[in-house]
């Protein structure tokens, strides 16, 4: 990876929300349910300006008091699904780690006034390692993992976000990976109870990510109180990972590039820059 900072590439990395479907689905015999997310996930390098030196990656699936990165060189994988078949558990993504990007981070979080950490025993989750096996499947990408916040606050999440964005100029891509819809207790069960209220706020949050970027912070950080969005999100965490993609937006203008239906919900994806 070039030095950290350095402009070695023509254009800035865009910041990306995708979606990391239901535990290690892509990898198992459930027929057409996740097809058209596999198929979006696998043709997602292609839409990107040039190859990534690195990744930072923000999951659904890690929490921490402070915003925590990794530091492992060689980070291991956290299987953290639980009752699928045994092969899902020795799936493999053997990307690197990058201490240094992950110091580079801490430092442009300070600097932002917010209190960061670092764990040098944490691996990738599976809302890491599972879309990427097929978004970046040479696993040849350092990746760098960042915690959400236990407090939840979507804010904070854009004003961690917004202390990342000068790493786009450096080549390094910015990704939240979760879901726009995570009710599983509807989901999973193809309940349809939730069926029209995922769609109304699959619809207002695609207004708000395509908003003006004032107008997008403005939505985004209220988010609950959009239509039907308790509902879909009972508890919030799968959804902020976008609002961490939103703050290293800027000013660039954000755009819908996924849009399915899964088990009757609907499901978006986002792309800023």
């Amino acid at each position: 990876m070039p030095a950290i900072g350095s402009s070695a590439h023509a254009h800035k990395q865009p910041t990306l929300f995708i979606p990391h479907g239901g535990g290690p689905c892509f990898f198992m015999d459930w027929p057409h349910t996740w097809d058209h997310m596999a198929d979006f996930l696998r043709g997602l390098c292609g839409t990107l300006p040039q190859k990534p030196d690195a990744i930072v990656v923000v999951s659904g699936h890690w929490e921490e008091q402070v915003a925590t990165v990794t530091t492992s060189a060689h980070p291991e994988l956290i299987y953290d699904y639980y009752g699928f078949p045994p092969h899902t558990y020795t799936l493999q993504y053997p990307a690197p780690g990058s201490p240094a990007l992950a110091q580079h981070i801490r430092m442009l979080l300070a600097d932002a006034g917010i209190t960061s950490a670092d764990n040098a025993q944490r691996g990738f989750d599976h809302g890491v390692f599972i879309p990427f096996m097929l978004a970046f499947e040479q696993a040849d990408i350092p990746v760098v993992e960042l915690s959400l916040l236990s407090t939840l606050d979507p804010a904070r999440h854009m004003a961690i976000g917004a202390a990342l964005e000068p790493l786009r100029a450096a080549n390094v891509l910015i990704v939240g990976t979760g879901m726009s819809y995570h009710n599983l207790a509807h989901f999973m069960n193809g309940s349809p109870l939730t069926n029209q209220p995922a769609k109304e706020f699959d619809a207002w949050l695609t207004r708000a990510v395509t908003a003006p970027p004032p107008e997008r912070t403005r939505l985004l950080a209220q988010w609950a109180q959009a239509p039907g969005a308790k509902l879909c999100h009972p508890r919030e965490e799968h959804l902020l990972p976008l609002m961490v993609a939103a703050g290293a937006a800027g000013q660039d203008n954000g755009q819908q590039i996924y849009s399915d239906t899964v088990l009757g919900k609907a499901l978006s994806g986002y792309r800023f820059g």
